[in-house]
């Protein structure tokens, strides 16, 4: 009967950053189960890939701190690619509201040492981009350390060194059972066999919740679908552009390829795990991508190339993480809603750090615990994509 030290329950990028971490911290005895065929079928291979420290609470720019940098530095850390551009992301305002609140968010991004973010005037914007409808754009806010990875490369990547020095990676496993006695979590049940461990970690994304149950606890995330959708090849815009957002309604949009991708996140969706993409969804996104951009009008689309991947929500947009004090050596990392790319580095570190040590000095773990939701204590990111 196989024994672990560690069983990471999901090989995303989430989970695959915590081996990477464990095995780098000298935890050689980790085994990550991933129900797939292969890695990345989940939401990890269906990303937009940004990355960003414009946020607006203190532990997520504290978290970006730390993971932008880790891209940078991927190829020479760990010998694999992970495409970080940095491009940036620009945030255009439309009222005054807009205004103030991208004004608070630099005041706090600066005084935790975020130093590449700067406010940008609206003749700044137009200059930067003239092809932008402007009219109503009155300033914003840019940051050049920003930008976006290549989420299927980085995963491959964190797994691919964390398996090279001494973790294991279970596919086409399900996790069928976890088993607990009077000192908590003892075993896991899997298709392929059962696993004795004493810590477990649940980076199972929007699956979380199941995962939760069987371990008797009611995680609080759910599946919200989130549609992509690329362009055809179009020059009309600069590649070189910045992940743009249009704060009037939410849309932005990033070179990707010879084209353009275009996302919206849209009020009216409801939970669930639907990942097929309507038809009437395309339509309101290029409306949308049009009335900012007037030449996107002239940009070509195929609806069979659009995509639509699972964000795994919280109600206060942030991931929960850490250990569950009912349930010894059981731990999570999940609820990331729709940041769980950009910040699995920090989640990595995070977790080694909570499994081995007892503690994190990288951000207050107790913001982030699972006990925040039993005692009403939510901290709310209002910058979410």
């Amino acid at each position: 009967m196989p024994i672990a030290k560690i069983v990471i329950i999901g090989g995303g990028i989430v989970g695959s950053s915590i081996a990477y971490h464990l095995t780098h911290a000298g935890c050689r005895d980790v085994v990550v189960i991933e129900r797939e065929s292969s890695q990345g079928k989940g939401s990890t291979g269906k990303s937009m890939g940004g990355v960003r420290a414009q946020f607006a609470t203190a532990v997520n720019i504290q978290m970006s701190l730390y993971s932008i940098p880790f891209y940078a530095e991927f190829e020479q850390r760990l010998g694999y690619p992970c495409g970080y551009r940095p491009q940036g992301y620009l945030f255009c305002a439309t009222t005054e509201k807009h205004l103030a609140y991208l004004r608070a968010n630099y005041e706090r991004q600066v005084a935790m040492g975020l130093n590449a973010v700067r406010l940008v005037s609206a003749d700044e914007i137009r200059n930067m981009f003239p092809q932008l409808r402007s009219d109503d754009i009155i300033g914003g806010s840019f940051c050049s350390t920003d930008g976006f990875v290549d989420p299927y490369s980085a995963m491959i990547g964190l797994m691919t060194w964390a398996t090279d020095h001494g973790a294991q990676l279970w596919k086409h496993t399900d996790v069928v059972g976890i088993e607990r006695d009077s000192r908590g979590i003892c075993a896991v049940q899997t298709t392929r066999g059962r696993i004795e461990t004493r810590t477990v970690i649940n980076a199972a994304g929007a699956w979380a919740a199941a995962v939760g149950q069987m371990a008797g606890i009611e995680l609080p995330v759910e599946p919200l679908r989130r549609t992509l959708v690329p362009t055809e090849p179009f020059d009309e815009f600069p590649h070189t552009a910045p992940m743009i957002i249009d704060m009037s309604n939410g849309f932005h949009f990033r070179p990707e390829a010879l084209g353009f991708l275009l996302a919206w996140n849209d009020p009216q969706e409801t939970p669930g795990f639907k990942t097929d993409v309507e038809p009437t969804f395309i339509e309101k996104i290029l409306t949308r991508a049009a009335d900012r951009v007037p030449c996107f009008e002239r940009a070509a689309v195929n609806p069979k190339r659009a995509w639509a991947g699972l964000y795994e929500m919280t109600r206060d947009h942030h991931p929960i993480l850490g250990s569950v004090p009912e349930v010894p050596g059981f731990f999570l990392a999940n609820g990331f809603s729709g940041h769980g790319v950009m910040h699995a580095p920090a989640t990595g570190k995070i977790l080694s750090d909570l499994v081995l040590t007892g503690r994190c000095e990288l951000v207050d773990t107790s913001l982030l615990s699972f006990s925040r939701f039993a005692e009403n204590r939510l901290v709310e990111e209002t910058s979410v994509l």
